[in-house]
C-alpha cells in the first residue's frame, strides 16, 4: 500500500488524531495500512475475530483480555480512529512533553498505561481487582508451571502487600501505588514502525 497523500486524505480528522495520540502522520498512515490488512472484508471496522488472527495475540496468555480492551463498553466493532487511540496508549512516553496547563492527560501517560493494565485484571469492572481475578490472570500467565497452592500463596501475598484499606481487593489507587517503582512507561510501550 504505502503511505502517500491519497492515503492521508482518506483518514477522517487526521490533524485531530495526530494531536490527540502523538503519532506522526507517517505512523498513522502505516497504522491505516495495518488496519486495512486486518479488515479483510473491507468493512471499515474490526471485530474481535479480526484481532484473533494476529499471531502475537493468539499465543499471548492474556490475548483475549488485550483484545477485549479494544472493545470498551460492550462494543462489537471499532473504527480506524478508535484503533489508533487504543494503540496510542502503548506509544512510548515523550521525554520532554510540552503540556498546556489545562490539557488532558496524554493517552500514553503513566496513569493511562496503568489504567489499561488495571482493566486487564478487573474483569467485572467494579474498580477493584479481587483475589479470584488476580488468581485467574496468574493461572493464564504461568499455566501448569506452578502448583495451585503456590498460585494461591502468591495471590494472597500480592493482595496483602497492595491492599492498603483492608478490603481484601486492590483498587486502582492501590494498584498504582504498588507499581510506583516499576518502569511502566517502558514495560507498557511498543516501538511503532
Amino acid at each position: 500500500m504505502g503511505c502517500n497523500g491519497s492515503t492521508l486524505a482518506k483518514i477522517h480528522n487526521l490533524d485531530e488524531l495526530i494531536l490527540e495520540t502523538g503519532f506522526s502522520s507517517s505512523h498513522i498512515c502505516r497504522l491505516y495500512d495495518r488496519f486495512h490488512a486486518l479488515d479483510k472484508d473491507d468493512k471499515g471496522s474490526l471485530n474481535r475475530s479480526d484481532f484473533q488472527n494476529i499471531s502475537e495475540l493468539a499465543v499471548n496468555p492474556l490475548g483475549d483480555r488485550i483484545i477485549n480492551a479494544f472493545f470498551p463498553d460492550g462494543m462489537d466493532l471499532i473504527d480506524f480512529n478508535s484503533f489508533v487511540r487504543i494503540l496510542a496508549r502503548f506509544r512510548p512516553v515523550d521525554q520532554n512533553p510540552k503540556k498546556e496547563p489545562n490539557a488532558p492527560e496524554p493517552i500514553n501517560s503513566r496513569v493511562n498505561k496503568l489504567k489499561f493494565a488495571f482493566q486487564l485484571y478487573d474483569q467485572d469492572k467494579d474498580g477493584k481487582i479481587s483475589k479470584s481475578e488476580l488468581l485467574q490472570v496468574l493461572r493464564m500467565m504461568v499455566g501448569v508451571q506452578v502448583t495451585e497452592e503456590q498460585l494461591e500463596s502468591i495471590t494472597d501475598r500480592t493482595i496483602q502487600e497492595a491492599d492498603l484499606d483492608g478490603d481484601n481487593a486492590i483498587s486502582f489507587e492501590e494498584f498504582k501505588k504498588s507499581l510506583e517503582k516499576v518502569d511502566v512507561e517502558t514495560v507498557l510501550s511498543i516501538r511503532f514502525l
